[in-house]
């Protein structure tokens, strides 16, 4: 597997010759890369060390990557704060909890045990946009390096911050630890041997919810393919009946990523993770007289999200895929509350991250508040069907003819061409979006609506009109 270069960081998987994945002479270009750009982007006159927190979570390659990030910053000039074990979120508030000059997260993410990344975080503790990654890329394939003399070395320091991130979401105002504690709640935890193993229990352990752990040890071996889908969670869908729990909670490695399981062993549907908060917040914050209820997903979530906000009278607005696209939508209207459709909460009021932490806090206050089930609570959403399909390509200059033909070919809807092409069907309440890969000749096709077999019709049609291209 190639090493893969995006704005916001690189990765791949470790060992192989070089070229062939995440390679120690990547990290260590990459990092001083870093290390060069946040000094453009924020002179310091004054001549104060900089400093950049990192943090890693639990997969077998972690230690190694982590010295030769640490390492290279020391070798920069930078001073590092090591945070150990912390989950992404942990991290990316570990910066302004600090007032460090920027972050680097060692994880990837969802992506099997052989995999690893860096993921780079700006002074405010958000990822960096567009054109910074890019300036990172070139500078990384420059090869001009120009490190520290012996007197200018950074330092390490080591700070856990877990307890602070904790201590962080509990205040938030639509926290309702009272309620969660009153309802003595008892869930199955898989943490897929990772950080999660460590900062959620913590965080139920103060709510007062009883916490059956299954997957928490951090070992790295992660106990099953550690993305959080269905699939993956059959063993906790059985712990929750088992144990007779009221909700199953699955994180993924680096804990940005939330997926729940209902008290019969159902999975909640990781679409309805970011619904049912949100609805939530809407619905507190109307109360409240907030003003601004607007909300922001990517072109790929769930329609659901803009049926609760216009229901609470908000204003829903979609962004490009990717988390930097909609916490950069979500700062510009000020949106409440936002996040993507894969569990991934995003609450400004706690930071502009996806946060499994403060997704399962709000959750488990609208289950406290609601009195009533998880099922029952699923049954209460919005109900859609998202199916997932894939249209792979000998050329990649069909891409474009295909995502032309169908933008055309349903000119006539309401079409959305900031990422690829959307074509949204109102009056059925469907959508269909086609998005390019970025590393290989692949359309990715999204199809959402009221029924699977209306969601996979749509997507079938959608893949009839890119054969015929192709065949031709």
């Amino acid at each position: 597997m190639s090493l893969i270069k995006s704005i916001s960081g690189i990765r791949g998987t470790i060992g192989g010759p070089a070229g062939a994945g995440l390679t120690p002479v990547d990290i260590v270009k990459f990092t001083y890369a870093y290390c060069v750009k946040m000094r453009e982007r924020l002179p310091h006159p004054d001549g104060r060390p900089y400093k950049v927190v990192v943090g890693r979570d639990g997969r077998l390659s972690g230690e190694m990557v982590e010295q030769l990030v640490c390492g290279t910053l020391v070798a920069c000039g930078v001073d590092v704060i090591k945070a150990g074990y912390a989950s992404t979120p942990t991290t990316e508030m570990a910066v302004t909890f600090s007032g460090a000059d920027g972050g680097i997260i060692l994880t990837a993410s969802h992506n099997p045990r052989q995999w690893n990344a860096l993921k780079l975080l700006n002074e405010n503790g958000e990822f960096l946009n567009d054109e910074q990654g890019r300036a990172i890329l070139e500078c990384a394939e420059s090869d001009d390096f120009d490190f520290a003399d012996v007197d200018s070395l950074g330092h390490i320091t080591e700070h856990d911050f877990t307890e602070e991130h904790l201590d962080a979401v509990l205040s938030l105002e639509y926290v309702d630890a009272q309620a969660i504690r009153s309802a003595g709640f008892k869930v199955v935890l898989d943490a897929v041997n990772s950080v999660g193993g460590i900062i959620m229990p913590r965080l139920l352990e103060r709510l007062g919810v009883e916490c059956v752990q299954l997957n928490c040890e951090v070992s790295g071996d992660f106990a099953h393919n550690p993305e959080p889908i269905p699939a993956n969670l059959k063993d906790l869908c059985n712990a929750v009946v088992e144990h007779k729990a009221d909700l199953g909670i699955s994180v993924d490695p680096d804990v940005d990523r939330l997926a729940l399981i209902c008290e019969n062993g159902e999975p909640f549907v990781e679409e309805n993770t970011l619904v049912s908060v949100a609805d939530y917040v809407l619905e507190r914050a109307a109360a409240d007289g907030v003003e601004c209820l607007d909300t922001v997903s990517n072109l790929s979530s769930s329609r659901g999200l803009r049926d609760v906000t216009e229901k609470h009278g908000g204003t829903y607005r979609a962004s490009a895929v990717g988390e930097v696209n909609v916490t950069t939508l979500m700062h510009q209207s000020g949106a409440l509350i936002g996040g993507e459709g894969n569990g991934g909460v995003i609450y400004p009021a706690s930071h502009y991250g996806r946060d499994a932490m403060v997704g399962v806090a709000l959750f488990l206050s609208k289950l406290a508040r609601s009195k009533t089930s998880v099922s029952a609570l699923k049954a209460s959403l919005p109900h859609y069907c998202i199916v997932k399909n894939r249209i792979d390509l000998s050329d990649k200059a069909l891409i474009d003819k295909i995502l032309d033909t169908v933008k055309d070919r349903f000119a006539h809807e309401k079409v959305n061409t900031i990422d690829g092409v959307k074509i949204d069907f109102e009056a059925e309440r469907k959508w269909v979006h086609l998005r390019r890969s970025n590393t290989e000749p692949i359309i990715r096709i999204y199809a959402e609506a009221p029924s699977e077999e209306e969601a996979q019709a749509l997507a079938c049609q959608i893949k009839s009109i890119a054969e015929s291209i192709i065949s031709r």
